[in-house]
C-alpha cells in the first residue's frame, strides 16, 4: 500500500498555508478564550437555525434572508481580518472597529424580524433610521464580501451601485436615468431584488443544507475515502497517479463547492504521487487544476449553481432537468482530461502504481458504505423530492454512516463540530450571494442586461457564433476570482441573456455561460485554482494555467457543441439517440486528446494532430454528416497509427488499460 513518507504528502499546516494564499475564504482568525466560544456557538447557532426552518419551514422571505445574513456578516467580521497578513493569536485577537462591525451586523439581521409589520406598512417610504440601516447593510455586505470572497466581486459590486446612481452619464447604450439614493437604498435592502434577492435566498435555504451534508461527509471520512477508492480503481493503469487525481476529484466535486480548496485537499495527496512517478511539476498541477475545477461542473452538487440555477430559469424546469442536462457534458470534460493524462503517460514512458504501492482492494470495499450519503442523495433527487427534504435525508443517512466508521466514529462532539463546519463553510457563500443580490439589483432597475445582450448581437453583428464567442470572454473575464455561485449568478445575469435573444433555449445558454465561469479558475491570467496547484507542486504558476487550460479543452468546445445542438443535454433525444451521442462524443475526445498531446499509438505528425482535432471536434457536434465525416477521419489516423506504430519516434509500451 502507498505510504505517506513514501510520496512526500503535504502535512496540514502546509496544505493551510496554501489555502490561505489562494482562497481567502481560508483566511480566518484561530480565536481562543471568550471570542472563541462566542464565534463557536455563533456558528453552531447558525447551524441550528438553519436546521429548524428546514425541517418546520422557512419564515416570511425577509425574515429568513436577513436572519441568515445577520448570523453571516457577524460571524465573518468575528472570524476574517480586515487584513489577512495581520491575523493575530493571543489575547487582542480582533480589532476594536471588527467587534463594532459584527454588533451592527446583527442589528442588520435583527432590523426585518423586528419592524417587519411596520416596514410592509410603509409601502416604500423610508424613514432616516430606515434609510441608515439600508446605508449599512449595502457597506457591511460590501466589507464582509472583501474579506470572505476576495477583491474582484466586490469591485464588481461597487461599480454596479455607481452605475445605478450615475447611469445617467453614461455613454450610449449604457445610458439610463439614474436611481437616487433612497430609491438605491430601497431597491437593494427593502424589495427581494437586491441584497435580499433569489442568490441570497437560495443560500438561505438549498445552499446551506448541502455545505451542512458535505461537512458531515468530511466528518463521516467520505473525502478520505474517496482518494481511497480512485487509487484501488485508478492506480495500476498507465500513469496511474494522474486518473487518480482525475478520479478522486470527480468524485471531492460532489462534497466540494470550491475548485481552489478541492485542489489543496486532493493535490496534497495525488501531486506528489505523480510528480514521484515522473510528470512534470506544471503538468502534474494541471492534471489536479483542471480535474478539481471540473469537480464544479459534476452533478449532483455543480458547487451549488444547480438550485440557483432553478430558480434564474424558471418555466417549471426541475433541479432534476439541470443535473440530468449536466451529466453527459460532465463525463465529456473528465474523460478528455483522462485520455490526455493516459497519452501524456505513454509518450514519456511512465508506468502505473506497483502492486505493492496499492491499496487492498478488499480493505477498500469494506468500506463502500461510506458513499451511501452520496447515493441516496442522487436517488432523493431523481425522485423529485423537495430539495431541502433531500439533504436533510440525506445528513441523516451520513450521520448513522458515520456511527459505523470504525476509524472516524461519529460521535456527539464529531455531531456538533460538523455543524460548526458547515456553518463555517456558508460564511464566504452567504457574503457572495448577498453581494451578487446588489448585481442582480442594479440589472433588474437599470435593464442593463438586455442592453448588454443587445450591445453583443450588435457587436456580433447578430450572428450567433461570434455571439458566443464575446459572451464566452466575458463569462471568462467575470468568472475570475469569483466563488461558484456568485460566478454564476455574474455570469447568468449579465451574460446570457444575449445569446438567449437569438433564440438559445434558457438551459443551454445559462449552462454555456456557468462553464466558461467556472473555467476561468483555471484560464490564465487569474486561474486561482492553477496557481494554488503550482504552489502544491511546486511549479511555474503561469505555466501550470497554460498545462490547465489545454487539458480541460473539452470545456472549451463543449458548451459551443450543446448550444448548437441540445441532443447533447438529452433535450429532445430519444435513447437510441443519446447512445449514439455519446459513443460519438467519447470517440471524439479521444483524437482530440490524441491530438493535443501528439501521441496515440506512437508520435503524430503536425498534420495528424491537425485532423485528429478536426475528426474530434466532429464526432462531438450531434450531427449524421459531421459524425460520418468525423469516424472516418478517425479510420485512417487509426489505421495510419497502427501500421506506422514501430516507427523510430515510438516509445515501448507498457500493457495496462485507459
Amino acid at each position: 500500500m502507498t505510504r505517506k513518507e513514501d510520496i512526500n504528502i503535504l502535512s496540514e499546516e502546509e496544505q493551510q498555508a496554501i489555502l490561505e494564499k489562494y482562497d481567502p475564504e481560508a483566511g480566518t482568525r484561530k480565536l481562543t478564550g471568550v471570542l472563541g466560544y462566542i464565534a463557536f456557538f455563533g456558528l453552531l447557532a447558525f447551524s441550528l437555525f438553519q436546521l429548524y426552518t428546514a425541517i418546520f419551514g422557512v419564515f416570511t422571505a425577509q425574515i429568513q434572508r436577513t436572519v441568515h445574513l445577520g448570523f453571516a456578516l457577524s460571524l465573518i467580521f468575528l472570524l476574517f481580518p480586515a487584513n489577512r497578513k495581520k491575523r493575530k493569536k493571543g489575547k487582542l485577537q480582533i480589532a476594536w472597529y471588527d467587534g463594532i462591525l459584527a454588533i451592527l451586523s446583527i442589528g442588520v439581521g435583527a432590523y426585518w424580524p423586528l419592524f417587519f409589520n411596520d416596514l410592509v406598512m410603509s409601502v416604500g417610504r423610508l424613514s432616516t433610521i430606515d434609510f441608515v440601516v439600508g446605508i449599512l447593510a449595502i457597506l457591511l455586505v460590501l466589507e464582509a464580501t472583501r474579506r470572505a470572497v476576495g477583491l474582484p466581486i466586490t469591485i464588481i459590486a461597487f461599480l454596479f451601485l455607481i452605475y445605478g446612481i450615475f447611469g445617467q452619464y453614461m455613454p450610449g447604450f449604457l445610458a439610463h436615468r439614474g436611481l437616487s439614493l433612497e430609491r438605491l437604498v430601497q431597491t437593494m435592502f427593502y424589495t427581494t431584488e437586491g441584497i435580499l434577492g433569489t442568490p441570497l435566498a437560495v443560500s438561505s435555504t438549498y445552499i446551506f443544507l448541502f455545505l451542512l451534508f458535505a461537512s458531515f461527509l468530511v466528518r463521516t471520512g467520505v473525502g478520505q475515502y474517496f482518494n481511497d477508492l480512485a487509487v484501488a480503481v485508478a492506480g495500476r493503469r498507465i500513469g496511474g497517479p494522474a486518473k487518480v487525481a482525475i478520479f478522486s476529484s470527480a468524485l471531492q466535486g460532489t462534497i466540494s463547492g470550491s475548485s481552489v480548496a478541492n485542489v489543496v485537499t486532493s493535490g496534497a495527496f495525488t501531486i506528489p504521487m505523480m510528480k514521484k512517478l515522473g510528470y512534470k511539476k506544471e503538468f502534474a498541477g494541471a492534471v489536479e487544476a483542471s480535474a478539481s475545477t471540473g469537480g464544479q461542473l459534476m452533478p449532483p452538487v455543480m458547487g451549488a449553481a444547480a438550485f440557483l440555477m432553478v430558480e434564474f430559469i424558471g418555466g417549471g424546469i426541475t433541479y432534476w432537468d439541470i443535473a440530468k442536462a449536466a451529466a453527459i457534458p460532465a463525463i465529456l470534460y473528465f474523460t478528455g482530461i483522462w485520455i490526455m493524462t493516459h497519452f501524456e503517460a505513454k509518450k514519456i514512458g511512465l508506468r502505473g502504481l506497483t502492486k505493492e504501492e496499492m491499496p487492498s482492494i478488499i480493505e477498500v470495499l469494506k468500506n463502500v458504505y461510506l458513499l451511501l450519503p452520496i447515493v441516496a442523495i442522487i436517488l432523493l433527487l431523481m425522485s423529485n423530492m423537495i430539495v431541502t427534504h433531500a439533504a436533510l435525508y440525506s445528513i441523516l443517512i451520513a450521520v448513522i454512516v458515520g456511527v459505523f466508521n470504525k476509524v472516524t466514529r461519529m460521535g456527539p462532539k464529531q455531531f456538533v463540530y460538523a455543524l460548526v463546519d458547515g456553518a463555517r463553510s456558508a460564511l464566504s457563500v452567504a457574503a457572495a450571494t448577498a453581494c451578487a443580490g446588489i448585481i442582480v439589483g442594479i440589472v433588474t432597475k437599470t435593464g442593463l442586461g438586455l442592453k448588454m445582450a443587445n450591445g453583443l448581437i450588435d457587436l456580433a453583428g447578430g450572428i450567433l457564433i461570434p455571439t458566443l464567442i464575446l459572451t464566452m470572454i466575458a463569462s471568462l473575464i467575470l468568472g475570475m476570482g469569483s466563488p461558484t455561485t456568485a460566478n454564476y449568478v455574474i455570469t447568468s445575469t449579465i451574460a446570457a441573456p444575449a445569446i438567449i435573444l437569438l433564440g438559445v433555449p434558457d438551459l443551454s445558454a445559462h449552462l454555456f455561460v456557468f462553464y466558461f465561469g467556472i473555467i476561468a479558475d483555471i484560464t490564465p491570467p487569474v486561474a486561482l485554482a492553477a496557481f494554488a496547484a503550482a504552489g502544491v507542486a511546486g511549479g511555474e504558476p503561469i505555466r501550470t494555467g497554460i498545462e490547465s487550460a489545454k487539458l480541460a479543452i473539452a470545456a472549451f468546445i463543449i458548451p459551443y457543441i450543446f448550444v448548437l445542438s441540445p441532443e447533447l443535454l438529452m433535450i429532445n433525444t430519444t435513447w437510441p439517440e443519446l447512445l449514439w451521442v455519446v459513443i460519438t462524443a467519447v470517440t471524439g475526445m479521444v483524437a482530440i486528446g490524441a491530438g493535443i498531446i501528439g501521441f496515440w499509438m506512437r508520435r503524430m505528425h503536425w498534420l495528424e494532430r491537425i485532423m485528429a482535432v478536426v475528426a474530434g471536434m466532429l464526432l462531438i457536434y450531434p450531427e449524421g454528416i459531421s459524425d460520418m465525416t468525423g469516424l472516418i477521419i478517425f479510420a485512417v489516423l487509426f489505421t495510419l497509427q497502427f501500421v506506422w506504430k514501430r516507427d523510430n519516434d515510438n516509445k515501448p509500451q507498457l500493457s495496462a488499460q485507459v
